[in-house]
């Protein structure tokens, strides 16, 4: 068995316990597991957590605590938002198997119509681009800021954010389709955005 293998290894627990205190336990166990990996393996950077129970929050904390990198996983329909919202980034199970799958449809296309145009001031992904930028222009000082650092901003807005979930292949397509929002123009190191 490789030295990799080793060290980023997927360990399956099952846990057979009679009653209603079965699922606690594998979330208990899952929580114990994680925040001892962090405290012996200084190489670990980030933890993957699939599940939208609000009982792994505590744990979100630890993580963030010891300056490690959060993702969760979880399905729309069981996951806690505030458990989402928890997490340095969540996806949802749908979303990833689609993506797997490869045969999901862009969200903004109808059949036969083509794409559809939803007015800017009602669109969640053009309200969330102005919040960001608004806020790290704010902070800078400076109007203009780099597209690197929104899409950051945006998942510490929100780490449920999928711009796939808006009808947009990626952050980039998102922006260009928000030129009423937001301008683009070329930086030193990269791209930067000004709100209109």
């Amino acid at each position: 068995m490789c030295d990799a293998w080793r060290r980023e290894r997927v360990e399956l627990i099952q846990l057979f316990s009679p009653g209603a205190s079965a699922k606690n336990g594998a979330d208990i166990k899952l929580c114990l597991d994680a925040t001892e990996d962090m405290s012996r393996f200084d190489h670990i950077g980030t933890i993957i957590v699939v599940g939208g129970d609000s009982d792994f929050m505590p744990v979100a904390q630890k993580i963030k605590a010891a300056g490690r990198t959060l993702v969760g996983v979880g399905t729309k329909k069981n996951t806690n938002r505030h458990w989402a919202k928890s997490c340095h980034e969540f996806r949802y199970y749908e979303n990833l198997v689609e993506e797997v799958a490869g045969n999901a449809a862009p969200a903004a296309e109808v059949e036969g119509s083509g794409p559809v145009e939803t007015p800017a001031p009602v669109d969640p992904a053009a309200d969330i681009l102005k919040r960001a930028v608004r806020l790290l222009s704010e902070t800078k000082g400076e109007a203009w800021v780099n597209k690197g650092a929104t899409w950051h901003m945006i998942k510490r807005l929100d780490p449920t954010f999928d711009t796939k979930e808006h009808g947009h292949a990626s952050f980039v397509e998102m922006v260009k389709a928000l030129n009423t929002v937001v301008e683009m123009r070329k930086g030193e190191s990269d791209h930067q955005l000004r709100l209109r």
